[in-house]
């Protein structure tokens, strides 16, 4: 990237834009890494630890995949819940959409990466009996709503120079391999995520455009094979996207970008007409040792006196039960905020992203009930600007 560039991708955040505001409380749960597998359930706990890895220490040390009825589970609760028009929140889902193919890997005596695509299955070893199914199903009753998240959450070029060139990086994940866990991230943060290199200084550590977009094309195809839909809205894999992966999304028709929280900034459109949605509650108690129900109530209604939406992060993980159940407290929490919501706020409206593009271009959105009018106004603001 020139140098010129670079200045203008810096400079243009300080010049104001349009954010849009609503007059009506609005509620969006954004939510990653489905479809992406870890920790091969109690199996591959103790083969790790037989290897001399101490797990545990982490919450993330126990991340797995989820089970049907783990998404039987989330269905349930989002079902008890319905919105001032009669709608059920809805879950966003955005998918990592392939996993290492251990046993081409193991064939190879794990000196080079294979892929297997989610429509084609889970990995050797692993057993999630009606998880498509179940997948779909919560799509078809409207309380999942699947969104991009990549092909792989780990930066392949960072994995593939380490397995070649460091002895210790590369025993580390192969022994991973070996037990069916792809990687532990807080363990080895040098494998990067999909766009984005740590050890690479090229516009801290992004990827090329070219290969950015090729990357995005893969996921995009792999996306529609398996819900034979294109996707709408795209979160990228540890937040890290760039002007390139932008650009790259809008060429594939991904209409909006789920940036990462920290930052609280109404949404907006970028030079590529691409929608920002800022996430802004963090909804984590799975990870989160101070999560409260309070702070995420409070988080929220700051929004609503904003006239933003309440976008709410809520991490797969959060909803897996087969090494350790995070399942069951999550649900009970999500389910007393949103009926704390529901109780204060009678004009509560449930949205997924598509809905929100929709209603800042037309001021409604279409639901199977009918056109849903909110009033939306633009004020201007710089993105640059600190917020939290």
């Amino acid at each position: 990237m020139n140098l010129a560039r670079k200045l203008w991708l810096r400079c243009r955040d300080c010049f104001p834009i349009a954010g849009f505001h609503f007059d009506r409380p609005l509620i969006l749960l954004q939510s990653d890494d489905w479809g992406r597998v870890g920790l091969r359930d109690q199996e591959g706990l103790e083969q790790l630890r037989s290897a001399g890895l101490q797990l545990g220490e982490r919450p993330y040390d126990l991340y797995t995949l989820e089970t049907a009825e783990d998404l039987g589970a989330l269905s349930a609760v989002l079902k008890r819940h319905r919105d001032c028009g009669g709608r059920h929140p809805c879950a966003q889902m955005n998918f990592v959409l392939a996993n290492l193919d251990f046993a081409k890997m193991s064939a190879d005596n794990f000196q080079q990466i294979h892929l297997l695509p989610l429509a084609e299955g889970l990995p050797q070893g692993w057993n999630r009996p009606g998880l498509i199914d179940a997948y779909r199903q919560g799509i078809a009753d409207g309380v999942f709503y699947p969104a991009l998240h990549g092909t792989t959450h780990f930066c392949r070029s960072a994995v593939e120079r380490n397995l070649a060139k460091d002895a210790n990086r590369a025993g580390l994940l192969q022994t991973l391999w070996r037990a069916g866990a792809p990687y532990i991230y807080w363990r080895m943060p040098w494998i990067g995520y999909e766009y984005w290199d740590p050890e690479e200084r090229e516009e801290d550590g992004f990827l090329h455009a070219e290969m950015q977009r090729e990357l995005i094309g893969q996921a995009v195809g792999a996306f529609a094979r398996l819900f034979s839909t294109l996707p709408r809205s795209a979160c990228a894999p540890g937040y890290r996207a760039n002007d390139d992966t932008h650009r790259a999304w809008a060429q594939h028709g991904v209409r909006v970008a789920q940036d990462g929280p920290g930052r609280v900034t109404p949404p907006h459109f970028d030079r590529h007409g691409v929608l920002h949605l800022s996430r802004t509650v963090e909804f984590e108690p799975a990870v989160d040792t101070a999560f409260s129900i309070e702070g995420c109530l409070h988080h929220a209604e700051t929004c609503f006196e904003e006239g933003l939406p309440a976008i709410v992060s809520v991490h797969s993980m959060n909803f897996h039960s087969t090494v350790e159940d995070f399942r069951s407290r999550t649900l009970r929490l999500l389910d007393e905020f949103l009926t704390a919501l529901e109780s204060k706020h009678a004009d509560l409206l449930y949205l997924h992203d598509e809905n929100l593009y929709e209603l800042v271009n037309e001021d409604s959105y279409r639901t199977p009930g009918g056109s849903v009018p909110v009033n939306v106004t633009q004020r201007n603001f710089v993105r640059a600007a600190p917020q939290r």
